[in-house]
């Protein structure tokens, strides 16, 4: 034990000693290596230093790492039940197909043709023959391709002989539309020639014996038309339509007529519900005779401007305007309001107004109701003031009916009387200076889209406060039209027509009032389509052979038959 002390004694002192001399040299080697590197640092310093230096390279690989991505906690919650129960409204307008409906006037020697069954084809040349040795010929032709430019014409004759002597008629019409068509604007017209030929047979036959051209009515008239109107309202919001119409008519030696009319209707939109409209109209008439004792030349001049503010929404609509007229150089207001309001949208529909509007009785727009006229030896208009309301409905998809009473004032009422202080086979003209009339009128509709329709009005005429004269002479109390038109089968159409007029008051010979009686006009027909081009139709017309006169000597024809074919390419 104590040797091994001793040997571990000797050990560590001289390991201290060799220790610290170990030390000293280290120490002394690390001075002179450092004083050496210094010594080479200055040499280098004084070398040239535009050489390049020394460049160090270091190399390491890279590997990106993506953080480590933060969880989005969601706290979830429960919604609340929706337990209200939804209220799903729907409006479903009714599929109906609206025509305008406008009664025609009876004539009492024409024959009315169809014109309102089209076959799809763009022309069609329709003709026929009937009894009263009745030629009928129709013709229509169509031109343009609708998007650029439309034309159209139109042809169509007939003639009759009636029992009666002299008891004939024929009329022509010659008709062309055309259209041009721009990006906004659309340029139109339209020439219309038509012959009329009619005869005054309504005189005593055993008395009288006048040779047929001293008592033949030949009316020729020649109307054109023109115009332009925006197809698209640009961004001032304005519409317009100025249009221009020329009208030539005469009455072979007799008498003739000019009339030039202007319109220059302008319409600017404010918003979707407002919009101010102006009106401005000129129709100037001359008037020239050539078979009376004094012949005379008259000029019938109107002129009207025509504002209005005008407000429509979907439940409500309202026109508020007046119109400021020159009837011959006299200066008068017309009233132009007028009013709708729907109780229920699309269903029921209230209107009232309070408007006002001149007659101009020129002989053309006299001889359309009445074509046994006089020469007129002077012309006086009529203003008219009425006051109405109305209701119009739609019941369910395919019923809809309309009501309206109105109160009417007249200024200048034309009436017509027989000229009982000769042969009385003419009608003169007179005028009543005050009256007025409640009219009453309705119509009802059902149609079923294309297949089937049928149309009917009623109008009622309560004519008072006549004094120049007695009665309102030769006006009917009544009248009531009807249609049917119904695709019985795909290749067969059948239609009827119904007219029916109440009895009015005429003058007889001693300045004595009369009455005349009422009449019906039942008419049918029937179409047949043989093949697409070609189809077979037949007319029927006065199926009851009532002979009734709408005017004071002058008979209608009886029961009539019409037929003929029709081709269509």
């Amino acid at each position: 034990m104590d040797s091994i002390n001793k040997k571990y004694s000797m050990f560590n002192f001289q390991t201290i000693l060799f220790g610290k001399r170990t030390y000293r040299f280290v120490f002394h080697t690390a001075i002179v290596l450092l004083l050496c590197c210094l010594s080479s640092i200055s040499a280098s310093a004084q070398k040239d230093t535009t050489k390049k230096g020394t460049t160090i390279d270091i190399t390491s690989s890279y590997k990106p790492v993506l953080r480590n991505a933060v969880k989005i906690n969601f706290a979830a919650s429960h919604l609340n039940a929706d337990t209200s129960k939804p209220k799903m409204n729907y409006t479903v307008p009714a599929q109906n197909l609206f025509y305008s409906y406008q009664p025609i006037s009876l004539k009492p020697l024409a024959l009315q043709q169809d014109t309102s069954l089209e076959l799809g084809l763009r022309n069609y040349l329709k003709l026929g023959f009937g009894n009263f040795s009745t030629p009928y010929a129709s013709a229509g032709f169509s031109f343009g391709d609708g998007k650029t430019s439309l034309l159209n014409l139109y042809a169509d004759y007939i003639s009759s002989k009636g029992k009666i002597k002299y008891q004939d008629y024929s009329q022509l019409n010659l008709k062309g539309t055309g259209s041009y068509f721009t990006a906004k604007n659309e340029a139109y017209g339209a020439v219309n020639i038509s012959q009329f030929d009619t005869y005054l047979y309504g005189y005593d036959h055993t008395l009288y014996n006048y040779k047929k051209d001293s008592i033949r009515n030949q009316y020729q008239d020649i109307n054109l038309k023109a115009g332009i109107r925006n197809t698209k309202v640009g961004e001032f919001g304005i519409r317009y339509d100025p249009h221009v119409e020329v009208d030539i008519f005469t009455n072979k030696n007799r008498l003739s007529e000019s009339s030039l009319i202007l319109h220059a209707p302008v319409e600017k939109q404010f918003g979707d519900e407002f919009s101010l409209k102006v009106e401005a109209k000129a129709d100037i008439t001359s008037y020239t005779t050539k078979d009376l004792t004094s012949n005379v030349k008259i000029n019938n001049n109107v002129f009207q401007v025509a504002p209005a503010l005008a407000y429509a929404s979907p439940i409500f609509s309202l026109n508020a305007g007046i119109t400021p007229t020159w009837d011959n150089g006299k200066f008068v207001w017309l009233p132009n309001v007028y009013a709708e309001a729907h109780v229920k949208e699309k269903v029921f529909l209230i209107q009232a107004g309070w408007v006002g509007n001149y007659i101009k009785n020129t002989f053309r727009n006299l001889s359309a109701i009445n074509p046994y006229l006089q020469t007129l030896a002077s012309q006086t208009n009529t203003k008219e003031i009425e006051y109405y309301g109305g209701i119009k409905a739609t019941i369910g998809k395919h019923f809809n009916f309309s009501a309206k009473a109105g109160w009417l004032s007249y200024t200048n009422f034309a009436l017509f009387i027989n000229d009982t202080a000769k042969d009385g086979k003419a009608f003169k003209t007179v005028y009543e200076a005050k009256g007025n009339n409640l009219r009453i009128h309705g119509d009802l509709s059902y149609i079923n889209q294309d297949k089937f329709s049928l149309t009917t009005g009623l109008t009622l005429n309560g004519y008072t406060g006549f004094n120049n004269n007695g009665k309102a002479w030769n006006t009917v109390p009544m009248e009531l039209t009807s249609s049917l038109r119904w695709w019985a089968f795909k290749q067969v159409m059948l239609k009827a027509d119904f007219y029916a007029f109440g009895g009015g008051n005429y003058i007889d010979k001693g300045n004595v009032s009369r009455s005349f009686g009422g009449g019906t006009d039942l008419s049918a027909g029937m179409e047949f389509k043989v093949t697409k081009m070609f189809s077979a139709w037949l007319d029927v017309n006065n199926i009851l052979n009532n002979k009734y006169a709408r005017w004071h000597n002058y008979e209608v024809y009886g029961l009539n038959v019409l037929g003929g074919v029709r081709v269509n390419f």
